[in-house]
């Protein structure tokens, strides 16, 4: 397996973790109060945003030449550690 199939596959992971967390928090905000559904919706929308960011990243990595991927790393990078942090944050905020 290629550096860049191991790396694609380890986004690919992290990936499908923050989508877990994502699952996890809509069940919660089904059963939190209005107040508290309030606040889950707006953390879990910036985190479907930045989701589908990261995605829409790692597929245009997956489908780079093999010149070009190393390019594109820190833009899938970047991506990948916003949708971290908002997982973190709303994880710290929720306490999850």
């Amino acid at each position: 397996m290629t550096t860049r199939e191991n790396y694609q596959q380890k986004i690919e992971g992290e990936l499908a973790l923050a989508q877990a967390k994502l699952a996890e928090f809509q069940a919660r905000a089904k059963m939190a109060s209005a107040d508290s559904r309030i606040s889950y919706n707006e953390h879990m929308h910036d985190m479907e945003q930045k989701f589908d960011v990261a995605k829409s990243k790692l597929k245009e990595f997956g489908e780079a030449s093999d010149g070009a991927w190393e390019n594109m790393k820190d833009g899938v990078e970047t991506a990948w550690h916003s949708l971290s942090d908002s997982v973190k944050d709303a994880a710290a905020k929720f306490k999850a």
